[in-house]
């Protein structure tokens, strides 16, 4: 075979062929920097904001449980997809691929039009249940409303950043998050506090900084897959609606959403809990959410790298390669967590004054980081293990594992903490919460284990 033969094979193959560690560095490398470039917007974003007051940070935090859900369903229909669409190039199959990633678009038009409305209808109501105050309430509306009604950006974004990642090309995914991410960071002041030709917004500012930036990324990630994509073809001219496609992807991609809507129940309820010690003790938790995305955005940008590999390798039958993928990933994330650990254990006053904490944040901040952040020292493994789940087509494990840590650990256990009246202890719910988290995944890591991959390796 020429030299030039074996290269083109090994192009197209990548997934099934080159050493593990090398695929999942290149896979997972660009996605990483382009999450780290998503959580110093997140960061930078809420340092903006906290300039306009305390308040304004506050609902900006309170605003989170519906944003984080928004993101999630369409990060949970681009799972399904993805996942479907390289089982489907790993088989062979491109006509199926087409079709999956197709349907993924019509799903996430749906889930837009879905979340315009509630922009729309609840945006206020939203605030007013979770105990904000009359000006949190206006901050948190103002914002929220934009977010939401403009969501469309995000969702197109999500979408053909995902089809890239299917086919192996995930360093374009790294332009058109990173494009998105600075446009957001260098917006955010100019349309908060009106800069130049631009007028003062305050918090609308910051809600129309983000969804430029997520509009600028989908345009980008749209080009991309029409001039580099070229093992998909999208040709919306021969759709036709599959209630089978559609049902496929939501097995794989729903428990996905779920997990981000426990995720979202959890926060509201926290954010509840918290309010009754006071809204600078919400403003912490906001804060704390915010500085995380340092350590959890660069893992899940090695879950992103991690899924069609896997996805690809079931598809292919090939079970080392999928195990060896995620041993070093689960390597790779605890590395991360360590380090996030490290910092947050050593300098949580400094981070905290990044957001113009006043004494009283600092007293509730300070204990708060440093007793969260013991839950990274296994939350690495255990995000790694619910992404792989969802790769082998069982994302039931995952969402099983996520209900049993928020709302079967973590929410009864901050809610019996606070009632020491001592809001130091409801921070110790996470860690605890943490240590189940793994002993669930480890348990559904052995039945994959016996169901799917020891019958790979004997037939």
């Amino acid at each position: 075979m020429s030299k030039e033969k074996t290269q083109t094979i090994t192009e197209e193959n990548k997934m099934g062929v080159m050493p593990v560690n090398r695929l999942l560095i290149t896979m997972a490398l660009p996605m990483m920097i382009s999450m780290l470039v998503q959580a110093l917007y997140n960061v930078v974003d809420s340092i903006f904001v906290s300039r306009i007051s305390e308040d304004a940070l506050t609902a900006v935090s309170m605003a989170f449980p519906m944003q984080n859900l928004l993101i999630g369903l369409a990060t949970g229909i681009a799972v399904g997809m993805n996942a479907l669409v390289s089982k489907a190039l790993g088989e062979k199959k491109s006509d199926t691929a087409n079709h999956m990633a197709m349907h993924g678009v019509f799903l996430a038009i749906c889930s837009y039009i879905l979340f315009l409305i509630l922009g729309l209808t609840i945006s206020r109501v939203f605030f007013v249940i979770q105990g904000a105050s009359e000006e949190i309430t206006q901050y948190g509306h103002d914002y929220l409303s934009i977010i939401m009604c403009l969501s469309f950006g995000v969702y197109i974004e999500v979408i053909f950043e995902r089809l890239l990642q299917s086919t192996g090309k995930t360093i374009y995914t790294m332009f058109t998050q990173g494009l998105g991410a600075i446009i957001n960071i260098i917006m955010d002041p100019v349309l908060i506090f009106g800069i130049g030709i631009f007028p003062k917004m305050g918090i609308r500012g910051a809600a129309a900084a983000t969804v430029l930036g997520q509009i600028v990324a989908a345009v980008l990630a749209v080009i991309l897959n029409t001039k580099v994509n070229k093992e998909l073809h999208l040709d919306f001219r021969k759709f036709k609606l599959q209630f089978k496609a559609i049902s496929n992807i939501l097995y794989i991609g729903i428990p996905s959403v779920i997990m981000v809507a426990i995720g979202s129940v959890m926060t509201f309820c926290v954010n509840r809990i918290l309010v009754a010690f006071s809204s600078t003790a919400v403003a912490v938790f906001g804060v704390y959410y915010k500085l995380q995305s340092f350590a959890f955005m660069p893992v899940f940008g090695m879950n992103n790298g991690m899924v069609p590999i896997i996805a690809y390798n079931y598809g292919a039958k090939k079970p080392d390669r999928i195990m060896k993928t995620v041993k070093l990933a689960i390597v790779y994330a605890t590395c991360i967590m360590l380090i996030a650990f490290t910092i947050m254990q050593t300098i949580p006053g400094t981070l905290l004054s990044l957001f113009s904490a006043s004494e009283d944040m600092l007293a509730i901040g300070i204990p708060a980081l440093r007793t969260i952040s013991f839950s990274f020292l296994i939350a690495g493994a255990s995000v790694i293990l619910s992404s792989f789940f969802q790769a082998m087509g069982n994302g039931i494990y995952s969402m099983l594992i996520s209900i049993m840590r928020q709302l079967v650990c973590l929410i009864p256990l901050a809610f019996l903490f606070a009632q020491t009246g001592d809001v130091s202890k409801v921070w110790l719910a996470w860690p605890i919460a943490e240590i189940v988290s793994i002993s669930c995944g480890l348990f559904f890591l052995n039945r994959i284990n016996k169901q799917l991959i020891r019958p790979m390796r004997e037939a």
